[in-house]
């Protein structure tokens, strides 16, 4: 006989999840003792779980499903509909296929690359500014790279409209009242914006070079050979482009971590430590995505309790990377943790766990982890700056999470 599931004791614990942000689910598993619990959320029954094996069966077991799991105001800022995320089986896999023929080494190191470019042209802007907000820059950086890299058009003019829409997306996903409206209208914007990119790309109005992202995604065939609908085109093609900017607040992150590390910097500048597990460490230890949701599509147990058909779930990303179980003295930053670490797809898993090709591992996984070492070494090695006094405190129940302050530089200069 299946166990019962510990249930939360709030009628509904929607205001509870704004307030504990990242560590709602983390909260309440200490609280009841258990890895698994039964809540309620926008009045909608919701099962929490935790931890590595939780991640495990989130994303091996075949009754978890995507379609028609994500809250319909996620759906219209962050992912958009009828995009790869909420497809399941063999559909999934053939659409996930496009995704991951773009993320060869040879193309991720182009994108590294245009990175890399832009970080040296801000260098020379930065040294006659009084102050530099890092995030702010960075988002920006980010638009301008993997535009280049996806073979898109980006006009000047643009620059800052197309790079506030695509953050608007993400900042929004959580949010309400007006900011939530700003977020679905930048979805509707970008949307309308990159579907007339995909019409003149099929058209050759646009010309575009092999492995593009937006000549790949323009040209991919559904399994009955029809071209995708230029709506839906247009939201994997947003998929590219948002989670790459959205890979800004990784880089805070690494600016944050050496200002408050002051060891594990001395010990990079040094040569003494593997700049991946400064990466590694960055991603484990600060606040990305919170969780990720699916859907029961029938009755399934794990850890002898049944979850019915229905039930929506959340597997809690946060708390699994700080879970003291496969990390000890989680709330230490201590990149050479990973020295002996074996790769384990699912106790570290900021950007989801399981397989990058078969599964809902998130495609650009490789591109962050590029990114964030490009960022870093510029960091490093290219420039000197002070960190004036400011607010450099990280909000848990704000998502995103950033610094309040952005991350303030001053007296910027090459090194």
């Amino acid at each position: 006989m299946a166990l019962e599931i510990p249930r939360d004791r709030s009628p509904d614990s929607s205001l509870w999840l704004l307030r504990d942000g990242y560590q709602f689910i983390e909260k309440r598993a200490r609280r009841y003792g258990t890895d698994i619990f039964d809540t309620r959320l926008l009045l909608q029954r919701t099962v929490c779980m935790t931890g590595a094996e939780a991640a495990r069966a989130f994303y091996e077991h075949e009754a978890l499903q995507r379609t028609g799991a994500g809250p319909a105001r996620v759906q219209r800022t962050l992912f958009g509909q009828g995009g790869v995320q909420g497809l399941d089986g063999a559909e999934h896999r053939q659409r996930k296929q496009m995704f991951m023929s773009l993320m060869t080494p040879e193309a991720i190191q182009r994108l590294a690359d245009f990175s890399a470019e832009q970080w040296q042209a801000r260098a020379a802007s930065w040294a006659a500014a009084e102050r530099v907000v890092l995030l702010d820059e960075a988002e920006e950086l980010l638009c301008r790279a993997v535009c280049a890299w996806s073979g898109i058009p980006l006009p000047e003019h643009e620059v800052a409209t197309r790079t506030r829409d695509l953050v608007l997306m993400f900042e929004s996903a959580a949010s309400v009242g007006v900011k939530h409206w700003q977020g679905r209208l930048a979805r509707r914007r970008g949307e309308a914006w990159v579907a007339d990119l995909v019409r003149r790309t099929r058209t050759g109005e646009l010309s575009q070079g092999p492995g593009q992202a937006l000549a790949t995604i323009a040209g991919h065939r559904e399994p009955d050979g029809r071209l995708l609908d230029e709506r839906v085109a247009a939201v994997e093609l947003l998929s590219v482009l948002r989670p790459t900017v959205a890979v800004s607040r990784f880089i805070v992150f690494v600016a944050l971590a050496l200002q408050s590390s002051a060891g594990s910097r001395a010990k990079l500048e040094a040569g003494d430590l593997d700049p991946e597990w400064f990466v590694h460490e960055v991603r484990r230890f600060y606040p990305f995505f919170p969780f990720v949701v699916a859907r029961a599509g029938e009755d399934f147990e794990w850890g002898g309790y049944r979850i019915p058909s229905g039930e929506r779930v959340l597997l809690d990303l946060y708390g699994t990377n700080h879970d003291a179980r496969w990390w000890p003295q989680p709330g230490r930053f201590q990149p050479e943790r990973f020295r002996d670490w074996t790769g384990d797809p699912f106790t570290l898993i900021p950007q989801g766990g399981g397989d990058h090709y078969a599964g809902h591992r998130c495609a650009g996984e490789w591109v962050t982890i590029a990114l964030m070492k490009t960022a870093l070494a510029f960091l490093t090695t290219s420039i000197r700056y002070d960190v004036p006094a400011q607010d450099l405190r990280v909000s848990l129940s704000r998502i995103p999470a950033a610094p309040s302050s952005g991350f303030v530089m001053s007296n910027v200069h090459r090194a």
